[in-house]
């Protein structure tokens, strides 16, 4: 079946391009992202792992550790892995999974058959710090991922996993923020000190709480 938002990150052990790693003992209290790629040395997969790299200082200071996977060895990921340093000039510190047997890529549903039989899509699960699944998305195989929304996606889970609130379409780190519906109109003052701008009774702004 596959995994929904909510559900408890299925945990594993396997062989990465920095040893063997069991996925829980791995993320420890961090948040985390688990992110597919169909296969080693092809042009989409070493673009956007170059992005990651780029972006590993960015999701360090939110506290996230980043994992990837392929279904090739571990000796393939550590050759691909210089051509990825080369080229897109970073230095990849995270471990990519060897998904020989598909055990993970199975367990995450990332195998889409009427995609392909063999390789995953590109799938990318955030999990919590409680190991719950707080978001998924999946792009065809011929599609690069926005790594750039994936911080921004990040911000968001972080910032309404601790206040009542809730963030609109485009929003970035900084810019307002919705009231949550649970908040009543007459308590959100207090609660929100730094302001409320009630557009309707369900749409209320109140500049960003943790700034």
């Amino acid at each position: 079946m596959s995994l929904r938002l909510g559900d408890i990150a299925p945990d594993f052990n396997a062989k990465t391009s920095i040893g063997d790693i069991n996925f829980y003992e791995y993320l420890g209290d961090s948040w985390g992202i688990l992110f597919s790629h169909p296969a080693d040395f092809t042009p989409v997969c070493t673009t956007e792992l170059g992005a990651t790299a780029s972006l590993q200082e960015a999701f360090a200071k939110r506290n996230v550790k980043v994992l990837a996977l392929s279904v090739d060895g571990v000796e393939s990921h550590k050759t691909w892995i210089k051509d990825i340093d080369e080229t897109q000039h970073v230095h990849v510190g995270f471990p990519i999974i060897a998904d020989e047997d598909r055990v993970v890529a199975n367990l995450y549903d990332m195998i889409h058959p009427n995609a392909s039989e063999t390789f995953t899509v590109r799938s990318l699960f955030i999990i919590g710090p409680d190991k719950k699944v707080k978001l998924i998305i999946t792009y065809p195989a011929s599609t690069g991922r926005n790594f750039v929304e994936v911080l921004r996606v990040i911000d968001s889970l972080q910032l309404t996993a601790n206040y009542s609130v809730a963030t609109p379409a485009n929003w970035k780190e900084g810019e307002d923020v919705i009231i949550g519906l649970n908040v009543k109109t007459e308590d959100a003052a207090a609660k929100f000190p730094k302001g409320v701008e009630i557009v309707k009774p369900y749409l209320r702004y109140t500049p960003q709480p943790n700034k």
